[in-house]
């Protein structure tokens, strides 16, 4: 593959960049400072094919290619974290499942609405306050049948979308004896009765984009509900990681460029001995590493996209990218704070809340450290 962008990419790009520059970036600070979701701009996002970008035409979406996709999700990234967090969750982590796995009702029921914007967003939950990384282990919810019903009941935290959603996507335990057939994956409705969604997580950043703690007590949805095949929600929900860390990847990559740009202005702008700090050594060598890493870090997202796109092997793709992103952001976020000195630290510029944002990408989607395994286990069984 040439890593150049064909000429749809291209147009996509400079459509998704202007609509971020119109309607996200001039309200990310508002949205940091208030922790309140930017739904003025969401609102608008379903014509522009923002809320479906892996759905299908034919259920309302715009069905763009992987690669796109990322694109989309680092400009939104670049103007506000908060913004692209929640539609990277919705598009890759909640629809994703149904696009994939759900059955032609299923997706003719649920997919319209919220590809379209006509509803709210949907998520997925997976986190227990005993099960992050240990999927398979530590999931507690159960789903029981009870004659044309399913009825759940257990804990899930730190759901991203939790209370602007229509719909949630669980990894449940539908099987008690445990193994990797024990779990599946339920389309349940927010406003069934038994869910109780707890007060959003007030959080280092990303205050913008809602997280919570949900308890399900007897909550009860149709046996149809079931997504996918039972006892494959392990293998689902995996499936959906890997894509889930390319989307990340890509939002990590656009709150480096911004940091970067910010960067790259103040030190043009800033005096001191005389002449502008990008004029001393310390602040170009900053500039330079952050620029070079950015573009490999694009490049690399780029490729699991591509690979994920082409229906390719892509697992330790998505993890080398979703490593590299997420921890050159932070970086080049650290070294932008550095840049505009006393500054940084203050709330008034933005680089202090990219930084905060972009914290928790080396964290969310499966650590730094997990990717690190993932990455070795494919080396040593040589895939």
């Amino acid at each position: 593959m040439e890593f150049e962008l064909n000429e749809v990419q291209t147009i996509f790009k400079h459509l998704v960049h202007d609509f971020v520059v119109k309607e996200v970036k001039p309200r990310a600070k508002e949205t940091d400072e208030k922790a309140e979701f930017n739904w003025p701009a969401v609102r608008k996002m379903g014509p522009l094919g923002l809320l479906g970008l892996e759905v299908p035409e034919e259920y309302g979406g715009s069905g763009v290619d992987a690669i796109s996709v990322a694109i989309a999700i680092e400009e939104l990234g670049w103007g506000c974290g908060s913004t692209a967090l929640a539609i990277a969750a919705h598009n890759g982590l909640a629809l994703g499942p149904i696009v994939n796995f759900g059955t032609r009702d299923q997706k003719q029921k649920w997919l319209p609405p919220l590809a379209t914007g006509q509803g709210r967003l949907a998520c997925l939950g997976l986190t227990e306050p005993g099960a992050g990384s240990d999927l398979q282990g530590g999931i507690r919810t159960v789903a029981v049948k009870e004659g044309d019903s399913w009825i759940i009941d257990g804990n899930k935290m730190w759901l991203t979308n939790a209370s602007i959603s229509d719909v949630m996507v669980l990894l449940v335990r539908t099987d008690r004896t445990g193994g990797s057939r024990s779990l599946s994956q339920i389309i349940v409705p927010t406003d069934s009765d038994g869910i109780s969604i707890g007060p959003a997580e007030k959080k280092m950043g990303l205050k913008g984009s809602p997280t919570h703690a949900v308890t399900f007590e007897e909550v009860q949805v149709p046996l149809e509900n079931l997504l996918g095949e039972e006892g494959r929600g392990l293998q689902q929900t995996l499936t959906t990681l890997d894509g889930g860390r390319v989307g990340i990847g890509a939002l990590a990559v656009g709150l480096a460029q911004a940091a970067y740009e910010e960067a790259l202005k103040y030190a043009q702008e800033r005096e001191t001995f005389g002449k502008a700090i990008a004029q001393h050594q310390a602040i170009q060598w900053m500039l330079a590493d952050a620029a070079t890493e950015i573009q490999a870090a694009r490049w690399m997202v780029y490729w699991a996209a591509w690979l994920r796109g082409q229906g390719k092997p892509y697992t330790k793709a998505a993890a080398m990218a979703k490593l590299f992103a997420t921890e050159v952001s932070e970086r080049v976020c650290r070294n932008a704070i550095q840049v505009h000195g006393g500054y940084g630290y203050s709330s008034e510029f933005a680089v202090e809340r990219f930084y905060r944002d972009t914290r928790l990408m080396t964290i969310g989607e499966g650590t730094s450290e997990i990717q690190r395994l993932i990455i070795t286990r494919s080396l040593l069984s040589g895939k």
